[in-house]
């Protein structure tokens, strides 16, 4: 975990999700997997913090979609922005990046799910690449 104890907000596209939250924040991990594929449209950068540090200004269009056996996604139902994954039973909550306002000045410390990439981009060199994500089940 990245040290930083700074404030962050972040927010869907229409406003009916909005949020503050404060680290420690995760360094960035790329999911490369199928379903944040299809949730984003791209592969997924996401940091994470711990769940008692969130506080929704505004939770009108949050809904959350058991994508797993072992997890779920936030986002909001009125604009479909993706918002949020959380695994079952962890005290953390990844964030995707792009919900954030401002700069996320944080490390990509892996890549995930790396072979499910499409060919049109690279990876970043000197960057960790895994077919799995370390330590876990392995699904995505």
């Amino acid at each position: 975990m990245s040290q930083g104890q700074k404030l962050k907000t972040g927010a869907c596209m229409c406003g009916a999700v909005t949020f503050h939250v404060t680290g420690p924040f995760r360094d960035l991990i790329m999911c490369h997997c199928n379903q944040c594929q299809r949730a984003s449209g791209h592969h997924v950068a996401a940091t994470a913090a711990p769940i008692e540090n969130f506080e929704f200004t505004e939770d009108q269009g949050l809904r959350w979609f058991q994508s797993s056996d072992h997890a779920k996604r936030g986002f909001c139902e009125k604009c479909g922005s993706s918002l949020f994954w959380q695994m079952a039973g962890n005290k953390d909550r990844s964030i995707f990046v792009g919900c954030l306002d401002g700069d996320v000045d944080l490390p990509v410390s892996m890549h995930v799910f790396a072979k499910g990439r499409k060919s049109y981009y690279s990876l970043e060199e000197n960057v960790p690449v895994y077919d799995y994500y370390p330590g876990a089940d392995n699904e995505g």
